[in-house]
Formats: structure tokens, sequence, C-alpha cells
């Protein structure tokens, strides 16, 4: 379980402080796959990082599984994909995705077991002497995730990690999430611009506001697993879902007077 309580953050200069977040508390259950969406600059990142223990809220607290995140203290069991690529590119599919075992310590053979798994779960078999120069885009994210999976981590966080992606390998990578997610049932925070992409993926979708950002909205995502990545976009839930955010999200834009940036459908 996490536990968001009362977290805010201030950036302080010589000029202007800037008050990204305001005040954002809620639970977020063990198992669960939730999305953040909201305006640019509301500080989603911010908060994964925060949850995440590489940056200090400047009040409230962070709580996972129970224990207090202090700032440079990262919760054990924790896996973190970035926005950007950090698949090493001198190492093979191979050594990248044994990386943490092998700082772990984890016995050769435990790790050969292992790597063999994970290739299989993010259909990779055949590449594992590949370098990162020889893959494309969506392989080196599988790559990316399979790295982090491979220390089995029970609380996943991931920051806008498929938004570089064309829409076929973003959903083909949306897919392949779901399938991990449901055998291996980590709790998932997912930081995303796509509205398609978080009705798609998550039980439940935070909708913050422009800063300081607030929670505008916590909707509970009815459709059923397991979910069709490929036709759930076409079922009334999905549009009704998507309708109930963007309405919420359309009058923040208009409030602030600015375009939207969301995509999802809309780019």
């Amino acid at each position: 379980m996490i536990e968001l309580n009362g977290i805010e953050k201030i950036y302080l200069s010589k000029t202007r402080d800037v008050h990204a977040i305001g005040n954002i508390s809620t639970i977020i259950n063990e198992g669960e796959f939730v999305s953040i969406v909201g305006p640019s600059g509301c500080g989603k990142s911010t908060l994964l990082h925060i949850i995440a223990g590489f940056d200090e809220p400047t009040a409230g607290r962070v709580k996972v599984a129970g224990k207090t995140v202090n700032p440079g203290t990262v919760p054990s069991a924790l896996g973190y994909i970035f926005q950007k690529d950090t698949v090493l590119p001198w190492r093979s599919v191979r050594d990248n995705i044994s990386l943490g075992l092998q700082y772990r310590s984890t016995p050769r053979a435990d790790i050969d077991n292992k790597v063999a798994a994970l290739l299989k779960l993010g259909n990779l078999q055949g590449f594992e002497d590949t370098f990162p120069h020889q893959l494309s885009g969506g392989m080196r994210r599988r790559v990316a995730l399979l790295m982090t999976l491979a220390c089995e981590p029970k609380l996943l966080l991931l920051d806008e990690p498929f938004g570089a992606l064309d829409t076929h390998t973003r959903t083909l990578l949306h897919k392949e999430l779901i399938s991990i997610w449901r055998q291996m049932r980590q709790t998932i925070i997912l930081v995303t611009h796509d509205l398609d992409e978080a009705v798609t993926l998550s039980d439940r979708i935070i909708v913050l506001s422009r800063p300081p950002s607030r929670i505008l909205l916590d909707q509970h995502v009815s459709i059923p697993h397991p979910r069709d990545v490929f036709s759930v976009r076409d079922t009334p839930e999905f549009a009704e879902h998507f309708r109930t955010i963007w309405k919420v999200l359309g009058q923040e834009f208009r409030d602030a007077q600015q375009p939207a940036d969301l995509v999802g459908g809309l780019h």
C-alpha cells in the first residue's frame, strides 16, 4: 500500500517561488494499476520522484508498505522506468537484463534461468546477444522494462515510458505490460499524457489540476480484465471514461486559458 498524506512541493528561487504540488492525499492499494494525468507542469513526475525517494516534499509524508519514505532512501523492491532510454549501449540484451541481478551477486545459474524466463515474457527470445543499437525503439523499451522486472519489484513506477513510440509499437507494449502485470501483480503507477493509454491500462486514473496541483478526479475504471488493447477502445465503457476525464481536464484548460497538450485520440 502507498499512502500520500498532504504532499506539497514548493521550488524556492531568488526571484519567485514555484508552488508545484498543492496538497495531495490518496491511498494506492497493493496490486493496483493507477495512472496519473494532468496538464504539463502540474507535478506528475515530481510526485513520482517523491514516492520513489528521489525528491523531498516540502510538506507531507509518503509511506510505502507502512514505512515512511525519506529522500535518498529508495523503498526496497521498487522499480523505476524513466522517460529517457536507460539501456546500456555497450551491453547485450542478456547483459542489460541481468545487470541488477549481477549487482546482487545472484548465482550464475539463477541469473541464466531468470533471464531466459524474462526473454520469453518479453517476446525477445533469439535477441539475447543483440546490442541496443541493433534494436527498434519498441524492443529497447521492452529491454528496459525487463531490466526493471529482473529484480522482482513490488512497486513499479513508470514515467511516460512509451511517449516517444509510434502508435502501433506503443499498443503492442501496452499488451505486453498488461500481460506482465496480470502475471506478476505489482503495484504500478504510470505518469502519462495519453488518455487512451490511461483508460486502456488502468484500474484507477487520478487527474491533477494545474499548479499548485490537487486531485480533481479519482476515477475507477470499470472495464474488466483481461482487456484486449486492440478492441477496448471501441467499447462504450472506454468512451464513457474518456469523456468523463476529458470533461474535467477540458475545463481545467479553459480556466487556465492554455491549449490542451494531452494526446490519445486527439493527436
